[in-house]
């Protein structure tokens, strides 16, 4: 699996295009990421604890041990626009404000049952939320076009942000599967390149087989 195939994937998954996709295949910076908030020590253990909550760990390494958390705060800062880090920063806010309403204790100290079902309901939310978005979005393409087609270009499509519970999603995902762990231990890992063997062997209960590759 290359690193398209996993953006595809986690696409698949969360059900709309990652977000900075682009910058985070090429490892560059949105010129559009203007200002870069930093993000605390407090708030990278709490992006890894959600993203723990996503992918626990089991026999294999979770994504705190990744630090997914502190991934998820560099791809902020660098992939997403002005725009989409607020949604992220307002976001963590919103998550924490959510787990005081429904359990009256903060996130880190609810119990891995509460956290769980607390991201589960949000990932339900995100799901009808993306939904949602991808109609609005190819009306607003099929408009563009209209527009297009009667010689005005400079119409400007209307847009709906992203939800912020998809984002953390989907960076725990890229974190993940990008990170040494995720790539070495949670999957069986062929380093690519490397010699080629059309027929490898695999048994049942075996790891997923990747190479992840640029």
């Amino acid at each position: 699996m290359n690193r398209r195939e996993l953006l595809k994937m986690i696409a698949m998954v969360t059900g709309g295009a990652v977000i900075g996709s682009e910058f985070l295949l090429d490892g560059c910076q949105n010129p559009s990421a203007t200002m870069p908030a930093g993000f605390t020590a407090d708030e990278i253990a709490f992006l890894n604890e959600v993203a723990e909550t996503i992918l626990p760990a089991t026999q294999t390494p979770g994504a705190k041990a990744a630090n997914v958390g502190q991934f998820m705060a560099i791809a902020v800062n660098d992939c997403y626009t002005d725009n989409d880090q607020k949604i992220f920063h307002t976001g963590m806010q919103k998550l924490k404000d959510a787990c005081q309403k429904k359990y009256h204790t903060t996130f880190m100290k609810a119990s891995p049952e509460q956290k769980k079902e607390l991201l589960i309901f949000l990932d339900k939310v995100a799901i009808e939320y993306q939904k949602m978005k991808n109609d609005f979005d190819r009306v607003q393409d099929e408009k563009e076009k209209e527009e297009k087609t009667k010689g005005n270009n400079s119409y400007i499509k209307e847009q709906i942000p992203s939800y912020y519970f998809t984002m953390m999603k989907q960076l725990t995902l890229w974190g993940f599967f990008t990170s040494k762990e995720g790539m070495t231990q949670a999957l069986k890992y062929i380093p690519v390149p490397g010699r080629y063997n059309g027929c490898m062997d695999y048994q049942k209960g075996d790891k997923i087989m990747v190479g992840l590759t640029g």
